[in-house]
Formats: C-alpha cells, sequence, structure tokens
C-alpha cells in the first residue's frame, strides 16, 4: 500500500492523484519539488510519474514527438570519433576539458575532478562572516592572552565558547536564507544530506584546527581541561544541530542549539566570574573528565543516528 504524502517524513511515495497533478501542472510548489527529488531516488514512483505525463492530452504527444526525433537523428548521425572529440576546439587543438594521451583523448583526470567538485561543493560554507569571526575569535584570544596580559584567564573563555563557533557557519552554509541556489541544489543528486554534510565538513575542517591552535598556544590555566576537550562537545552540538535542522530548517536549528549551549552552560560558568580561575571551575564540568567525554561521544552518536534517519526530510523544501 502506498502512502501519498506531500514532503513529510521519510517514507512517503507518489500515489496516482499526487502524479496526476503534476502531470497537468496543478500541484503545488514544495509538492512538485519534494516529488522532483523523491523519483530520483524511487524508481517505482518515477514510473508512476513517467505513466501519468505520459497519459497527458498535451504532454504525452509531445514527448512521443521528441522521443522519435531524438531516435531518428541518432540513427542517421554516424558516432562522432574520438579525434574529432579532441579536436573540437574550433579545429585549434584539444577541445577544453580534454587532455590529449597515446591512446586518444580522456576527460579530466578523475581523482581531481572530484576533488574540485567537492571543493566547489563545499565553497559556500567557506564565506561570509562566519569566516571573518572564526579568524577574529582565534587570533584575538591569542592577542588577549599575551598582548593584553590576561594570561590564563581567556583559555577558559575560548574554551567554553569553541563549540559553538562552527555552528554559526553550518547555519549559514545550506538552507533557504544561507544558500542562493538552494532550491537548484536541493533539486539535484547530490544536494540534499549530501551537500549538508560536505559543507559542515568543510566548516569543521576550518574551525576545528584553528581553534585547537589556538587553544594550544594559550597559557594553561591550573587545573583546567586540555586545548582539545571542545571537540567532543563541538561535534555533538553540530551533529544536534543538524538533526535538529531535519524538523525546523538549518538556520532554526542551529540557534536553537546555540541558544541552550549559552543558556546551559556559558551563563552558568561564568556566574563565577567572566574569566580566570572561576570561569575554569564553573566550565569544567561540561568538558573534564572520560565520564564526561564519553557522554557528548554518545550524544554525538544518537544526534547521528537521528540524522541517519531524518535523511530524507533534506529532500524537500524548507519553508520560510
Amino acid at each position: 500500500m502506498r502512502r501519498e504524502r506531500s514532503g513529510l517524513g521519510p517514507d512517503w511515495h507518489v500515489g496516482g492523484e499526487l502524479a496526476a497533478r503534476y502531470a497537468a501542472g496543478t500541484a503545488a510548489e514544495s509538492e512538485a519539488w519534494s516529488l522532483e527529488k523523491h523519483v530520483e531516488a524511487c524508481g517505482a514512483c518515477a514510473a508512476v510519474v513517467s505513466s501519468a505525463v505520459r497519459a497527458g492530452p498535451e504532454t504525452g504527444p509531445l514527448l512521443a514527438g521528441i522521443r522519435a526525433a531524438v531516435l531518428e537523428r541518432a540513427v542517421q548521425e554516424p558516432r562522432e570519433s574520438v579525434g574529432s572529440r579532441a579536436y573540437a576546439n574550433n579545429g585549434t587543438g584539444p577541445a577544453i576539458g580534454t587532455t590529449v594521451t597515446g591512446a586518444g583523448t580522456t576527460g579530466v583526470p578523475p581523482r581531481l575532478s572530484r576533488a574540485a567538485r567537492v571543493v566547489w561543493a563545499a565553497g559556500p560554507a567557506l564565506r561570509g562572516a562566519w569566516l571573518v569571526a572564526l579568524v577574529i575569535v582565534a587570533l584575538g584570544a591569542v592577542a588577549l592572552s599575551y598582548g593584553a596580559g590576561l594570561g590564563a584567564s581567556v583559555r577558559p573563555l575560548l574554551l567554553v565558547t569553541a563549540p559553538v563557533l562552527p555552528l554559526a557557519g553550518v547555519a549559514l552554509s545550506y538552507g533557504l536564507h544561507a544558500d542562493p541556489l538552494y532550491e537548484i541544489a536541493t533539486s539535484t543528486p547530490a544536494g540534499g544530506l549530501r551537500l549538508l554534510l560536505t559543507r559542515a565538513a568543510a566548516v569543521l575542517a576550518v574551525s576545528v584546527p584553528a581553534l585547537t591552535l589556538a587553544g594550544a598556544v594559550l597559557p594553561v590555566a591550573a587545573g583546567g581541561p586540555g586545548a582539545a576537550a571542545w571537540l567532543l562537545p563541538g561535534l555533538a552540538l553540530t551533529l544536534a544541530a543538524l538533526a535538529l535542522g531535519s524538523f525546523v530548517g538549518g538556520r532554526r536549528g542551529a540557534a536553537a542549539v546555540g541558544a541552550a549551549w549559552l543558556a546551559f552552560v556559558v551563563a552558568p560558568a561564568a556566574a563565577g566570574g567572566p574569566a580566570g580561575a572561576a570561569l575554569m571551575a564553573g566550565a569544567s564540568p561540561y568538558f573534564a573528565g572520560p565520564a564526561v567525554q564519553s557522554g557528548w561521544a554518545a550524544g554525538a552518536v544518537a544526534c547521528a543516528l537521528l540524522l541517519a534517519a531524518r535523511r530524507r526530510s533534506f529532500d524537500h523544501l524548507e519553508t520560510p
């Protein structure tokens, strides 16, 4: 039994009524986007939609005519030779994107091509005010510690701030209000959760080394956690923001997790003083000790499992 649902939940399928409305052009935009994304991974639903489109009084004959024209031209024209492709650039040399070898031509080397695609996909995550803020926080902490003579009092402040800094980058890297190409990217096979995780990984690849290195060069506070103690909390918060974003959208999810961290961790830790030993004493229970770190690791695994279960929710457009 197929359940027809228009965009909520991972187990919905396209029913005959929705397929007919899509073929007639009367489906809502959000339903059409969700349907187009869903049929990329569901062959059964793709067949339902294809049948509905071919049965339409206008689209059916049009598609049949296009198919006949393509087949006719494919039969009439000879296949393009490898050599002609190599010199397709106005006959002056190899075509753009090809390399000439002893055996003929090849495309862009697969490894280079894949790396270039990953860099392109991650690009929007590494732009804007977040990257500037990250650099300012990391360099500012070092400058305050040594230049302003604050010494070990800066390290606990960086420690409680570091876990939420990647959240801003994740929130700004993907979503309706963050990505100008969001609707187009969501409709592609590489869109949705796959692209979101690529950009989140790019955010972590920049923030983790920068913040850990900054914490490592700061003077050590007596009895305080190490410079890398924020990594598991930061990973858990990032995954929590992504999982919550599957319900309410990326920006709202990151904002909610960040606000909870500030309210339940930063505010109580700073109650005894804005910096120094008092702040370190207040922050240590959230970072120090195998039990605490194991708790953060378990939380990260739980959020990752929830994110995997909710992966199909990213195939649908966010609502404003």
